[in-house]
């Protein structure tokens, strides 16, 4: 007896020891998921006979941690009695591995199941499951059961909640949600700002963290990198370099995310020294941080500083990814450096990016710009016919190359491969038709936006009205906007019909339009005034115009570019004010360009102004050396004064140049009826 009892005892020490050290494992495993370990415990559990229904719950619960999918189901059907636990488990598998659709059937299967009630750690994980499934249904659906199910004031719940809303675009009802919220946490601010900003309302991100620093929230490394977006899409430099002072003070700034949206952030808001200073000083780099700065280069007019960055980044043996390489494609077209946007293109090869959708748009992009169209189709036709960004990129750079018609047959072409066409699409296209200015052909494209549903697009209707305007059908141009609400009538559309009114010497029409605009809340900017300034000239509107200038500078605080001295200067000497159109020029604050002594030069012709004429064209003459226009026209004023001698040495110095001035060229388009 004494034998058994010990060998009992033995036994039972020894399914203790192994009880034990599966459950230490078992805690290591969930903390560090690893699929290796996870199978070598499973073949233990088997051989040491220690395999058991919680066992293998658990082994389920491991694998599931570990994404493997088929084992993992595999232990779960085999359970007799499923605990919420596993259900929960298994939803969250089937999230974390994109099978959203797969976790709602689980889900659906715990209801009907009558003994599992979801709980606390249930419903984030169906949340996320009908956000990622884009059904704005199943998702209200399922908030409903939250509440009904007692789930309402979990904060953990709610901030799923919040995210799923924002994904849909559901911004009021994320809204409700977080003002109903009893308690929350710096997660549900974030989930706020970055909501608002991912969904276009950067005032209202900007609101919430205004509201979140008033209740005494401190935020986090999150917070920050969510909030600098939104200062740079709002351009706001002051705000920015608060955060900035904000995360040095809290000791926030080796975060590589954080700094990175830092930089960002400068570029944004144009503060291209201080996201250089703030880059130089980065212990760490990667691949994000230089492509921002190479990104920043560009959109400050400085591709050569770009490209330069890349020599740089290589040095300090940091790869560039797709991204950065369309960056850099898009430099060198900028430049026009054919031969370098060559090497970067054999590098693509090498590196076997030269299918990425991002690349072959921007190989594109940049032969087009370096005139060279021949080798744009030639990475065009190795491309997948059946996306539509390489068809966007080919019909604009169709458009760059001056080459309408071609545009317009790859248009076509794109249509008969059934390559669904989109918004880009069309704003790449509409200018073939402002080029062509053939209303028949402008008819076409604009019964197609109409049967698409594309023209209920703003930029689109837009690029429609420009068509219009440009082939002189303003009848037509007036209709489509007239057809757009008010509300949706933005400072672009409204500065394309004022331009195109103003073009065609309707200038009291354009002003007309230009106060409409301002009374219906829109601000004007520099472009519209250009507009509405030139509509004056050509109508000779001169106090309409001065008194618009006057508006420019006293009421909107605009400062005065070129065009605007020009429209001016050209509404004053039109109308004989030559003296105080000279006036003007000699109060300016930079120096005037070729287009304002040029307006000059055009008003002395009129009013046979000899003197002014004389300073007007040794200053082109010095500025715009080549265009022979000026010389005709300086060599006009003195015919029209008898100074016939004067007149021969302007045309004797034009032959000395070598300057020939190009004939003049009508065009006839004939069609078969």
């Amino acid at each position: 007896m004494s034998s058994l009892s010990q060998a009992l005892t033995k036994a039972k020490e020894v399914l203790t020891a192994t009880a034990t050290q599966f459950h230490s494992l078992l805690h290591h495993l969930t903390a560090t998921p690893s699929l290796t370990k996870t199978k070598q415990l499973h073949a233990h559990t088997i051989t040491s006979g220690t395999h058991s229904p919680y066992v293998s719950s658990n082994l389920a619960k491991l694998y599931a941690l570990c994404s493997h999918l088929q084992y993992a189901r595999k232990l779960f059907d085999e359970m007799p009695d499923w605990k919420p636990f596993l259900y929960n488990a298994l939803i969250r598998m089937y999230v974390k591995n994109g099978l959203p659709r797969e976790a709602m059937h689980v889900f659906v299967q715990m209801l009907a199941s009558g003994t599992c009630r979801p709980d606390r750690y249930t419903y984030p994980a169906v949340v996320k499951a009908c956000s990622d499934l884009s059904v704005v249904g199943a998702g209200v659906v399922v908030h409903g059961k939250i509440v009904v199910d007692g789930f309402g004031l979990e904060m953990f719940v709610m901030n799923g909640l919040l995210a799923m809303y924002m994904g849909f675009g559901e911004r009021d009802m994320a809204r409700r949600v977080f003002d109903a919220m009893q308690e929350r946490d710096v997660v549900s601010w974030n989930t706020m700002i970055s909501g608002y900003f991912r969904n276009g309302c950067t005032r209202e991100a900007l609101s919430v963290f205004g509201r979140m620093m008033n209740e005494g929230v401190e935020p986090d490394r999150a917070t920050l990198v969510s909030l600098l977006p939104v200062i740079g899409s709002l351009k706001c430099k002051v705000l920015g370099r608060r955060v900035h002072a904000f995360v040095e003070e809290m000791g926030l700034g080796k975060n590589l995310a954080l700094r990175n949206a830092l930089v960002d952030m400068y570029i944004k808001c144009g503060g291209m020294n201080e996201a250089r200073v703030v880059f130089e000083n980065m212990a760490e780099r990667d691949v994000v941080t230089w492509t921002t700065m190479i990104n920043g280069y560009i959109l400050s007019g400085e591709p050569r500083g770009a490209l330069a960055l890349c020599w740089m980044m290589q040095c300090e043996g940091v790869k560039p990814n797709s991204v950065t390489i369309a960056s850099l494609l898009s430099a060198c077209g900028s430049l026009r450096l054919l031969e370098q946007g060559k090497c970067l293109h054999g590098w693509t090869i090498r590196q076997k990016l030269e299918s990425d959708v991002i690349v072959v748009t921007a190989l594109i992009d940049m032969y087009s710009k370096s005139n060279s169209l021949n080798q744009s189709f030639q990475v065009f036709v190795k491309t997948s016919k059946k996306r539509t960004v390489p068809w966007n990129s080919i019909i604009s750079g169709c458009i760059h190359n001056s080459l309408a018609r071609d545009a317009i047959e790859l248009f076509k072409q794109m249509l008969v491969e059934a390559v669904k066409p989109n918004e880009a699409t069309l704003n790449c296209l509409l200018p073939a038709y402002s080029i062509l200015v053939d209303l028949h052909q402008t008819m076409n494209i604009h019964g197609y936006l109409v049967r698409s549903g594309f023209l209920s697009c703003i930029e689109v209707a837009t690029g429609l009205i420009d068509a219009y305007s440009k082939g002189g059908s303003l009848e037509y141009a007036y209709k489509t906007f007239n057809g757009i609400s008010e509300k949706d009538r933005d400072i672009v559309l409204w500065s394309v019909i004022i331009a195109g009114y103003g073009t065609h010497g309707h200038g009291k029409t354009a002003l007309s339009l230009f106060y409409q605009m301002v009374q219906s809340g829109v601000r004007p900017n520099e472009v519209t005034f250009t507009s509405v300034l030139h509509a004056c000239s050509h109508a000779g509107l001169v106090e309409e115009g001065l008194e618009l200038f006057r508006f420019m500078l006293n009421d909107q605080k605009l400062i005065p570019n070129a065009d605007h001295y020009t429209c001016i200067v050209d509404l004053l000497g039109r109308a004989g004010r030559l003296v105080e159109a000279y006036d003007l020029i000699r109060t300016m604050s930079f120096q005037p360009n070729h287009a304002i002594w040029g307006a000059i030069l055009g008003a002395c012709v009129i009013h046979d102004n000899v003197e002014l004429g004389e300073v007007a064209a040794k200053w082109l003459f010095e500025l715009d050396p080549e265009n022979t226009g000026n010389y005709v026209l300086m060599a006009k004023i003195y015919a029209a004064a008898g100074r016939w001698k004067d007149a021969e040495n302007v045309r004797y110095t034009m032959n000395e140049i070598g300057l020939r001035k190009s004939p003049a060229h009508s065009l006839v388009d004939v069609r078969n009826n």
